[in-house]
């Protein structure tokens, strides 16, 4: 064991430097920069030489090297979030709306054929009962003598109704014919066609019943106004302007909601400018 010394002695200069300046030859202040080359040196300092920083020749890297290197950011084509591609000229295919349309022709078979028989017939009627209020074609009372059975019905304002009423009918039959906007026109077919069952509900003699068949009944209206809200439901079919729709593919809320309109807008009409009940 070492224990350490506690004589003052040992920790004194060696004699001859106490107090001072002079140190022994042996000793000597070391400078850290020493070891360092100067620039002029051309000697051999294996052991303080300064390694050179220079380029060192590729090495072969093995492949297995490059499975725990982090995968690359992906590459982002500079100043191109913004930019804006030039006008190219485009092939034009075929129209997809065509093919679905010719499709949809092929499953539905003769419906379409049928539903445009429907619609003709219907627009064509209303087209022929227009020009007889309006011009008084074909045995027609024209535009004085419908607005005297209007005002015999008990219609109010019956001068602008007989243009009113004249007009709606030609519109609605061309409409029809044509197959455009056939929600629209066979909702305002079926509002007319309730104010003419009304006023001829009203018009027959006192009987208290609803006398539904030919001479004196009423079934000629109610084939029509049954025709018109089917159309309402059933749509145009794909032989028309309104194919590319959805009220002739497939029909359903808004259709519905067209066939509820015309009878509401028909009622309204009749209550606003009549007044009469019906069942009275």
């Amino acid at each position: 064991m070492t224990s350490t010394s506690h004589d003052p002695r040992a920790w004194q200069r060696p004699d001859g430097l106490e107090g001072s300046a002079e140190r022994p030859a042996s000793a000597r202040l070391v400078d850290p920069e020493d070891d360092v080359p100067s620039t002029s040196y051309s000697g051999d300092m294996a052991t303080t030489a300064i390694p050179r920083y220079e380029a060192s020749p590729p090495q072969q890297q093995s492949p297995f090297q490059l499975l725990g290197d982090p995968e690359p950011l992906p590459y982002v084509q500079p100043h191109t979030r913004h930019a804006v591609n030039p006008a190219e000229p485009v092939e034009i295919g075929p129209d997809p709306m065509v093919d679905d349309r010719v499709r949809s022709a092929g499953k539905r078979g003769t419906q379409d054929l049928g539903l445009m028989l429907l619609r003709v017939g219907l627009g064509a009627l209303f087209i022929a009962h227009g020009l007889q209020k309006a011009f008084g074609l074909w045995g027609g009372q024209g535009l004085g003598g419908f607005e005297q059975s209007l005002a015999d019905l008990g219609y109010q304002h019956a001068g602008i109704l007989t243009y009113v009423g004249a007009g709606a009918q030609i519109a609605i039959g061309a409409l029809l014919v044509l197959g455009l906007f056939t929600p629209l026109a066979a909702a305002a077919a079926v509002a007319y066609l309730v104010n003419a069952l009304l006023a001829a509900v009203v018009a027959q003699p006192e009987g208290g019943h609803f006398p539904f068949f030919l001479p004196d009944g009423h079934e000629y209206q109610v084939v029509l106004l049954v025709l018109a809200a089917a159309l309402c439901l059933t749509g145009p079919g794909l032989y028309g302007f309104d194919a590319g729709r959805g009220w002739a593919r497939r029909p359903f809320i808004g259709s519905l909601a067209a066939l509820l309109l015309g009878i509401g807008a028909g009622v309204a009409v009749w209550a606003l400018l009549n007044g009469v009940n019906p069942l009275a």
